[in-house]
């Protein structure tokens, strides 16, 4: 499947990392603590902030200010602009204790995928909206198999736009040297498929760590090619579904 690509963007956080959980667990603290604050009128929008189904329908994959901004907006709730950066700097206090006390981990289908590439000299590159993404790649030992890291501090200076747009793939595929219609996109959150997409890209793998019900449904409706459970599966051993 990945023998036509000639290089390979990787999303890190639920793709590289087991860093989601992490950025979810900020998040529902976070959004929690707002909604008994300043509850909505409706209280059927008042219920707590869904580790799964709303990590992955406002926030994954997104900048902190613009999931903020769109779960809020989810919850019938019209945020200022201060409240929006309020709440998203809440989450990045909660998300960076919880990094330094605990790091993260790589999943090993992923550290195979990305060693097996490398062997058959397949340019790789780590993309994310996260500003952290250098600093869990490293403190996951994985940084040095990646020949390119974009991340959220870098797509800011650069001035991207975030996903679903395609601009951070993009950037991170020309740095590789190669057209998008000759690489290949893995990502785990819907935005991120769907940048993969608008990109162009020769090919958009899904990964469903959720393993929900339609989850990899979602997946496929919003752009990926195929889905996997683990990628893994790519290197033997298991076969996309």
């Amino acid at each position: 499947m990945l023998r036509d690509v000639r290089a390979v963007v990787f999303d890190t956080d639920g793709v590289i990392t087991d860093s989601a959980r992490v950025h979810a667990a900020a998040w529902k603290t976070a959004f929690d603590a707002y909604l008994r604050a300043h509850p909505p009128e409706d209280p059927e929008r008042r219920r707590p902030f869904d580790v799964r189904d709303d990590y992955l329908r406002h926030v994954d994959g997104k900048s902190r200010l613009d999931g903020a901004a769109a779960f809020l907006a989810a919850r019938g709730i019209e945020a200022s602009p201060e409240t929006v950066r309020a709440v998203a700097a809440d989450k990045e206090r909660l998300f960076v204790q919880r990094l330094r006390e605990h790091g993260v981990d790589a999943y090993p289908g992923t550290v195979r995928l990305v060693r097996a590439l490398r062997r058959a000299g397949v340019p790789r590159g780590a993309a994310s909206a996260s500003r952290h993404a250098g600093e869990l790649l490293a403190r996951a030992g994985v940084l040095d198999l990646f020949d390119v890291l974009m991340d959220g501090g870098e797509a800011a200076r650069l001035g991207l736009a975030g996903k679903p747009e395609p601009d951070l793939f993009l950037e991170a595929v020309r740095r590789l040297g190669v057209p998008a219609d000759r690489a290949a996109v893995v990502e785990d959150a819907l935005a991120g498929v769907e940048a993969g997409r608008r990109g162009g890209f020769a090919l958009v793998i899904g990964v469903d760590r959720a393993a929900g019900e339609d989850t990899g449904a979602r997946l496929l409706r919003h752009g990926a090619d195929i889905v996997v459970r683990d990628l893994g599966e790519l290197c033997g051993g298991g076969a996309p579904k």
